[in-house]
């Protein structure tokens, strides 16, 4: 099998050298050969764009490997939403994803079994933030509290009067320091 290897730290001063040895060991007790290495060095792992991250995603598409082998779930995202859509997208071009800490191999039957429940787990979380979230904004509302973006107030006349002078929405926006949206609704409306 054709292996993309992805590590990562977090901070310049740190190394991925542990996580690629353990790796490449992996690799070789397996009998599966090495395509590439991509490393992000010094990149959050908050970040859902990472370059090497993105490279390897572009060459998957383009199928040059079977599967991506990683040191750790959270060593590819920390978010769960990102990560199962790194995965989804992965499994979309029939690549394997292995976490070798988290002894996760969707390569097999029962590391697809176990993403099909981290993904059933995700939704169900998704649905109860959802809830609480919606909740919560009942909850203020009842209490008074506006729920949004402040409002701005608009002076219409001078929005008018700019305009009327030949002035982009642009230049509208500027002088009047609100949005070029919010200054071509107020006109509309009125």
């Amino acid at each position: 099998m054709k292996v993309a290897i992805y590590s990562r730290v977090s901070t310049a001063d740190q190394s991925t050298v542990m996580q690629l040895d353990e790796l490449r060991a992996y690799c070789q007790r397996r009998a599966w050969t090495v395509v590439e290495e991509f490393t992000d060095e010094g990149v959050s792992g908050s970040k859902e764009s990472r370059p090497a991250l993105d490279r390897m995603m572009k060459a998957a598409k383009h199928r040059m490997f079977d599967a991506v082998l990683c040191w750790k779930l959270d060593r590819i995202g920390r978010s769960l939403k990102h990560l199962l859509n790194l995965l989804a997208e992965l499994q979309a071009v029939n690549c394997a994803f292995v976490s070798y800490s988290d002894n996760l191999d969707l390569s097999t039957p029962q590391g697809r079994l176990m993403f099909q429940i981290i993904g059933a787990m995700s939704e169900f979380e998704r649905q109860l933030v959802i809830e609480r979230t919606k909740a919560g904004m009942q909850a203020a509302r009842r209490r008074g509290a506006h729920i949004g973006r402040p409002r701005v107030a608009v002076d219409r006349e001078r929005i008018r009067s700019l305009r009327g002078q030949g002035l982009s929405w642009e230049a509208v926006s500027a002088q009047t320091g609100i949005p070029r949206a919010t200054c071509q609704r107020a006109v509309a409306v009125a």
